[in-house]
C-alpha cells in the first residue's frame, strides 16, 4: 500500500481529478523486462472504455514528462470493479461490514492472506473478523485489500 505507488498516486493525481474523475488508486508491480503501472479510476456515473483511454492519453504524457519510472512498463486503466481495491483511509471506513481479502506482505503472524468482514479501521491498522476472531492488522503488513463481491 505505500512507498512507490504512493509516489506515482502524487504525480498521475493532478491530470486524473482534472479530468473529472476519482484516482482510487496506483498498483505498481516490477517485472524483469517490463513493469505494470496499473491505475485505478472511478467516477459516479461509471467508468466505460472511452473514459479509460481518455486517462491513459492524459496520464501518459504526465509520466513522459515527469519520467518517475526508469524501467519499461505498460500503463494499465481500469476501474475499481466488484472487487475493488482499497488504497486509503477512507476507503476501509466506507466499506466496514463488507467482506474483504487481504493479502500481507511481509506475513503476518505467519499468515500470508486473510479473509473476513472487515469491522472497523484505526491509525495503524484495521480490524478484520475472521471465523468469529477479531485480528487487528498493521497497515505496515497490508500488501493489497480487496472487497469480496457478494456472489462469490
Amino acid at each position: 500500500m505505500r512507498g512507490y505507488s504512493e509516489q506515482l498516486c502524487e504525480v498521475v493525481e493532478p491530470a486524473v481529478t482534472g479530468l473529472g474523475y476519482e484516482l482510487v488508486g496506483v498498483q505498481y508491480v516490477p517485472g524483469r523486462k517490463r513493469s505494470l503501472v496499473r491505475i485505478y479510476i472511478d467516477h459516479p456515473a461509471g467508468i466505460g472504455l472511452d473514459d479509460c483511454e481518455r486517462v491513459s492519453h492524459q496520464v501518459s504524457g504526465v509520466l513522459d514528462v515527469e519520467n518517475p519510472i526508469r524501467d519499461r512498463y505498460d500503463l494499465e486503466i481500469s476501474s475499481p470493479g466488484a472487487d475493488r481495491p482499497l488504497f486509503k483511509p477512507s476507503h476501509f471506513r466506507q466499506f466496514i461490514g463488507y467482506r474483504v481479502g487481504v493479502k500481507l506482505n511481509p506475513s503476518w503472524e505467519g499468515r500470508k492472506n486473510i479473509v473476513g468482514e472487515l469491522v472497523g479501521y484505526e491509525s495503524d491498522g484495521v480490524l478484520i473478523l475472521e471465523n468469529d476472531i477479531e485480528h487487528k492488522i498493521p497497515l505496515d503488513f497490508i500488501g493489497l485489500a480487496r472487497l469480496i463481491p457478494e456472489h462469490q
